[in-house]
């Protein structure tokens, strides 16, 4: 088992965008494989990371020289997040967004998630904010168990533009 101890976390660029589809593209296959359909209409897709690249939501992990994760970060609020069902949010305050999380294959199971999300808490504590909200598909149970590992508690149900319904989480800390 490889092991993960000097990583850095960063701003991607236009010439990571290969490195981070190549992920994408394993998440893909990998909850196409769990029979979970979510990112099985081609999103996202290249498109979508240049325009996080473009905003500055987009930020790598990486090992050496390698990308082993990638996940868009964004503090400019989500919309849909503003309407909650069965539940509420932790808080009404500011927030980050965490969206388009992925690991590369061959550095899942070492905790790579957790170090992100360590990483994306400093963000936060850097702009004197101090949660994170995010949301998955109901069936991605390796997602939620994940965040719930690193202390995500599930606030409800959201429905994306499109109408597809997502599990809310969100993560509080004190600076």
């Amino acid at each position: 088992m490889k092991r993960v101890t000097k990583v850095r976390f960063r701003r991607s660029t236009y010439a990571d965008i290969d490195d981070i589809m190549k992920i994408i593209k394993q998440a893909q296959s990998y909850l196409n494989k769990m029979g979970i359909d979510q990112w099985q209409d081609g999103y996202p897709n290249a498109h979508v990371i240049e325009e996080d690249i473009k905003k500055g939501y987009s930020y790598i992990l990486v090992h050496g020289e390698e990308i082993i994760a990638t996940v868009a970060v964004s503090f400019d609020g989500e919309g849909t997040y503003g309407h909650i069902y069965k539940g509420q949010w932790l808080t009404d305050d500011g927030y980050a967004v965490m969206h388009r999380l992925a690991v590369e294959d061959n550095y899942k199971g070492l905790g790579i998630s957790s170090k992100i999300i360590e990483h994306i808490k400093s963000l936060c504590i850097d702009r004197r904010i101090y949660s994170i909200k995010v949301d998955t598909h109901r069936e991605n149970l390796s997602m939620q168990r994940m965040l719930e590992k690193n202390e995500f508690k599930r606030c409800g149900i959201i429905y994306l533009e499109n109408g597809d319904e997502r599990i809310a989480f969100e993560k509080t800390f004190k600076q």
